[in-house]
């Protein structure tokens, strides 16, 4: 049950704890309202337990259990496991300028070991200037005091460390749509920063940056709209969580954890992979003409 070192906040122990309760359940082949009567809880509270959205005593977990007909041997590790969920990530101090749904990518993103994105509409954020980013914020966001500006861009700025970081820096595979890097976001200076960003971090070894052509046609991953897969780390006996797919809307986010969903994803940014090129070449191209 113990999480890779390394790992922060308490966003990957409720999920891993929530599926391993709800597991337990389901192998008790009791359903959320008799779970819920018998705990004396709401269904909903059942609900947010098994999706990872709360954390627990360790106290709650182990009635959980006794009333599954958890194995002794499995009781101490999952109220273990309720004490990391009780964690706090270094982004739950900028509470106050991210969306509460956020915050569970964020810590997503930081537990992950490896990151899948294809973006049509702007640069990643991971790959993002500062000045990049205040010009996408203030568009965003109308009236935006400068605290609250400057907040939102140490948030963004301190995800990035994931790509540099000593120990185990994500690998990022990213696909943007050669359109993208057109757009004049913030005028020519901010452009040109934002280029040359890009060719920096696409030479890392452990970042792939491609870029899909403006005359590449059709392809199937214009079905699935902007996306990141994220994929975490296994220790030697297990899985620590199963890939998940983001997926951000103007009206929320969602999570996507089931197999078929995710391999319907996967598949998408293949069929953009086969066609997108390395991003190099079009950089400087795009860059001698700002």
């Amino acid at each position: 049950m113990a999480l890779p070192q390394g790992i922060t906040g308490s966003t990957m122990p409720r999920r891993q704890l929530g599926r391993h309760l709800r597991d337990l359940r389901n192998r008790a082949r009791m359903t959320t309202r008799v779970a819920a009567q018998r705990l004396e809880w709401s269904e909903a509270k059942i609900w947010r337990i098994e999706t990872g959205q709360t954390s627990l005593r360790s106290l709650d977990v182990e009635a959980m259990c006794r009333i599954y007909g958890a194995p002794e041997d499995a009781i101490e590790p999952l109220t273990a496991l309720a004490r990391e969920t009780k964690a706090r990530g270094w982004w739950t101090e900028f509470g106050d300028v991210i969306d509460e749904g956020y915050e569970v990518y964020i810590g997503l993103e930081e537990a992950a070991a490896r990151l899948t994105t294809y973006e049509n509409e702007l640069v990643p954020g991971l790959l993002q200037t500062e000045a990049y980013m205040r010009a996408v914020l203030a568009g965003a966001n109308p009236g935006i005091s400068a605290e609250q500006m400057d907040r939102r861009v140490r948030v963004r700025t301190a995800r990035q460390s994931l790509l540099t970081r000593a120990e185990s820096p994500v690998h990022l595979d990213v696909i943007i749509s050669e359109a993208v890097l057109w757009h004049r976001i913030g005028g020519d200076e901010v452009t040109i920063g934002q280029l040359d960003k890009l060719r920096k971090l696409g030479e890392l070894s452990n970042v792939r940056l491609r870029l899909l052509p403006a005359d590449c046609g059709y392809h199937h991953g214009m079905d699935a709209g902007r996306f990141v897969l994220l994929e975490f780390p296994s220790t030697a006996t297990e899985q620590t969580e199963p890939p998940v797919v983001y997926v951000e809307s103007l009206t929320g986010a969602s999570y996507l954890d089931k197999e078929p969903d995710v391999e319907r994803y996967r598949e998408a940014f293949a069929a953009a992979a086969a066609i997108a090129v390395d991003a190099l070449p079009l950089i400087e191209t795009i860059r001698a003409t700002v």
